[in-house]
């Protein structure tokens, strides 16, 4: 009865795994486009920039109006002494007098000051690109990261099962009189390694999904679905320069830029005087005639070369620093991106050379080994040593996956790139 109790349970178990088996790879996982969009759903920067830009343009309507009129009122010509003192009505210079002014600005004025706005939203939302570039690179290597990890635990796992069955030989030839304690003791000790090189794994994984958790939320806790393609990048060398051009970092400098350009037009509209005109209505007491006056106001600017000009010229001069610093900063982009991709080729070469050459002679290695120690003509201490020697070639081939797999999506998301609706274009 046990037996049949028993023989029922490994069916069953064997229903489930192959229910597992058979089902769609990647149904209900967290995929990497997915993961793209939760990360720009979730995220208050780019919202940030978004009100940024609206606040500009706000400003760009506002400054392009002209100044309000300025209501005057007051009384002229009061008596302080005799008997008319403090009469509003006895003395005939007495006047209540009530008037508007306004200041007549120059439209090439009141046009460059809301061009000045209008660069600043357009700052606004190249920043919000930048932004959108470095959140989308951000999640994708922390989506490859536990995408890595978890392979790495999962070779881990398995070398160590396989360790497990060499003690169980190791053991049983040792109680047939076949082998060495001295055996038993290396393979138990090797198992015991890979058990520690596994918690190490443990904590890895544990680290990649609370990175992973910073941009997607709860659901960095799903299983994940499959890699991207890693085999190509959107940028060649070919590409470089004209990508370089468009990349967010040196395309706010260019705003920036614009916008020193746009307050150096300002200042440069101020060296114009601008008009004000007043309108005053006088009303004087019983009997006197009431009087109006008309006034047109001037600034003088009797020292534009100390105030105007200056400031024209510091203006000026912060245009000319924003320009030097934006062509470095494209130099240095340029430079920092040629390097990335030819480290990204260079591993890419790598891997060839592990997967045609270095991990099928680790894994030879192993089976000759194996097939001398069965044989009594090894020792385990050599499959051990082959073993172990596998098990580094494959991670350190996994490492520079990973390597790879940083540098792909530094590559890739030098600008942002559209995941089904993660990118609305603006």
């Amino acid at each position: 009865m046990v037996d049949v109790f028993r023989l029922a349970l490994r069916g069953l178990a064997l229903a489930v795994l192959l229910a597992a088996a058979g089902a769609p790879a990647g149904a209900g996982a967290l995929g990497f486009d997915e993961s793209l969009r939760l990360a720009q759903q979730r995220s208050l920067q780019l919202p940030a920039q978004e009100a940024a830009a609206d606040a500009a343009r706000q400003m760009a309507v506002a400054a392009g109006q002209r100044p309000d009129p300025t209501l005057k009122a007051g009384i002229a010509n009061l008596p302080l002494q005799g008997s008319e003192r403090f009469s509003l009505t006895r003395d005939s210079m007495t006047m209540r007098t009530v008037g508007v002014m306004q200041e007549l600005t120059r439209g090439s004025k009141l046009q460059a000051r809301s061009a000045r706005f209008e660069r600043e939203a357009e700052v606004a939302l190249v920043n919000r690109r930048l932004l959108l570039a470095g959140l989308q690179r951000d999640t994708a290597i922390a989506w490859l990261e536990r995408h890595f990890q978890q392979r790495m635990r999962e070779l881990l796992q398995q070398q160590r099962d396989e360790a497990r069955l060499q003690v169980q030989a190791a053991e049983a030839a040792y109680r047939g009189g076949k082998g060495p304690q001295a055996e038993v003791l290396a393979a138990r000790a090797a198992v015991e390694q890979l058990e520690d090189r596994l918690a190490q794994a443990e904590r890895d994984v544990a680290l990649a999904g609370t990175q992973l958790a910073r941009w997607v939320g709860p659901r960095a806790g799903e299983p994940l679905g499959d890699a991207p393609a890693l085999d190509r990048v959107a940028l060649e060398a070919g590409e470089l320069e004209a990508g370089i051009a468009h990349h967010p970092q040196v395309a706010v400098l260019a705003q920036q830029e614009a916008v020193a350009q746009a307050e150096a037009e300002v200042a440069r509209g101020e060296r114009q005087p601008d008009v004000s005109v007043e309108l005053m209505y006088a009303q004087r007491g019983p009997g006197y005639p009431s009087m109006a006056s008309i006034t047109v106001s001037l600034p003088l600017q009797w020292d534009r070369g100390n105030r105007q000009d200056r400031e024209l010229a510091a203006k000026l001069s912060v245009a000319e620093q924003l320009r030097a610093e934006r062509e470095e900063a494209t130099r240095a982009h340029a430079a920092e991106v040629r390097t990335m991709l030819q480290a990204w080729h260079s591993a890419r070469e790598r891997l060839q050379r592990y997967d045609s050459a270095l991990q099928p002679l680790a894994g030879q290695r192993t089976q000759a080994a194996l097939a001398a120690y069965r044989g009594g003509a090894g020792p385990l201490s050599a499959v051990l040593e082959a073993r172990r020697a596998e098990i580094d070639t494959r991670m350190e081939r996994l490492r520079l996956e990973m390597e790879a797999a940083r540098l792909w999506a530094q590559l890739n998301y030098l600008a942002p790139r559209q995941h089904g609706a993660a990118e609305e274009q603006r």
